[in-house]
């Protein structure tokens, strides 16, 4: 665990979990801790009450905030930056203590440990580590946006490259993963607003102002995740119309051929009849004049469809 003196504004970093002197604040880290150690840490230790207590160990729910008399519990979803999965993590502010649960490996804690190690100053308050704490969450779902917004623009580039390109697939897959980060995400949003809206005793209120910045940088995020929903389904009605658009040159194409060879047809069909007598059929120069009559009608055809601006 991390250990803050405040009285000479350093960190250290200590082996064994203990309750912080009045002098201090520390930041605990259970990852992927039994239910017996948690259970050690929060009841025995910070005296945290047995319904905190039961949900840090399961930590399968939605994002969520309960008030206790004497800290507060909140869990949070940190996206992994190569497969997007979401990577939940409980959290307990006290008054001098911060107690981070997780059962996976969280990168982005890691190097939030590492700078609040460095760099003095930063953990004077339990909302200083905690604002720390939501913030490079935050930082993270931006990275997903950004990864997402990559991924809309390849697919728009496919379409308008080929309107039959396979991305049906694609774009729902795409859409249920938005839509399930959208309700994590926004179910956060209500959270980090109650952080600044609330007057909370392990809350500094001079923090308030950081808490407003995290809240704005996540509306950010919801509103882009909208706006990328959009362009998903405009770019599946936009393929779909396409391949219409496409399919309809296509038709107007067979249709005229099949219009220039249906009196041809007719012509061929009534000279082919196989009775003795008909007109024209001793005629020296009939050949000639069947090919004049289907020429002549091939191009009255064409300029027809000219004129009517068919082709």
């Amino acid at each position: 665990m991390l250990v803050y003196d405040s009285r000479t504004g350093k960190t250290a970093q200590e082996q064994e979990i203990r309750v912080p002197l009045e002098h201090e604040v520390v930041w605990v880290r259970l990852k992927q801790s039994e239910p017996e150690k948690v259970t050690q840490v929060l009841e025995e230790m910070y005296g945290c009450h047995p319904l905190l207590v039961e949900d840090a160990i399961k930590l399968n729910q939605r994002p969520k905030l309960d008030r206790y008399k004497q800290n507060m519990f909140l869990t949070l979803f940190a996206v992994e930056r190569s497969s997007l999965k979401l990577q939940e993590t409980g959290i307990v502010v006290g008054k001098n203590y911060v107690v981070t649960i997780s059962q996976s490996h969280i990168p982005f804690l890691d190097e939030l440990e590492t700078e609040l190690m460095h760099k003095e100053g930063m953990m004077d308050h339990s909302s200083e580590v905690l604002y720390r704490i939501v913030d490079r969450c935050v930082d993270e779902y931006s990275e997903a946006v950004n990864h997402y917004e990559d991924q809309v623009e390849q697919l728009e580039r496919q379409v308008y490259r080929n309107p039959f390109v396979q991305v049906t697939h694609e774009i729902f897959r795409h859409k249920r993963r938005l839509h399930r980060l959208r309700k994590v995400f926004v179910d956060e949003k209500t959270i980090i607003g109650a952080l600044t809206h609330q007057e909370l005793p392990y809350i500094s209120q001079d923090k308030d102002v950081y808490f407003f910045d995290v809240y704005d940088h996540i509306s950010r995020v919801v509103d882009s995740i909208d706006l990328f929903r959009e362009s998903l389904s405009g770019l599946l009605e936009l393929q779909m119309a396409m391949k219409s658009d496409r399919m309809n040159e296509i038709m107007k194409t067979l249709t005229v051929i099949s219009c220039f060879f249906l009196p041809l047809t007719f012509i061929v069909g009534l000279y082919g009849m196989n009775f003795r007598i008909i007109p024209e059929l001793d005629w020296s120069y009939g050949y000639l004049y069947v090919w004049v009559l289907m020429v002549a009608v091939s191009v009255g055809l064409y300029w027809f469809f000219k004129r009517r601006k068919w082709m």
